[in-house]
């Protein structure tokens, strides 16, 4: 077996992006509810910290970015 053998099937590899997109939505969802007023530089610093353990090598790309924009914004219901 060649080392580029090993990875995830294909079932765990859809449970793990279900899994990462699940966190994102409720670190998304949970700052929507509790950062009004507040800048999206600021949004953005909280999402990052309640992302950044939750991930092996979290890189923030410009997602969060987006996301604490639309925060901001009051896109978000909260819900």
């Amino acid at each position: 077996m060649n080392s580029s053998d090993i990875s995830w099937n294909d079932e765990a590899r859809a449970k793990i992006l279900e899994d990462s997109d699940r966190v994102l939505r409720e670190a998304v969802l949970e700052l929507a509810k509790t950062s009004e007023g507040r800048s999206a530089d600021e949004v953005y610093a909280d999402l990052f910290s309640a992302l950044k353990d939750k991930f092996i090598d979290f890189e923030p790309g410009p997602d969060i970015r987006t996301y604490a924009d639309a925060i901001v914004a009051g896109e978000f219901s909260g819900e």
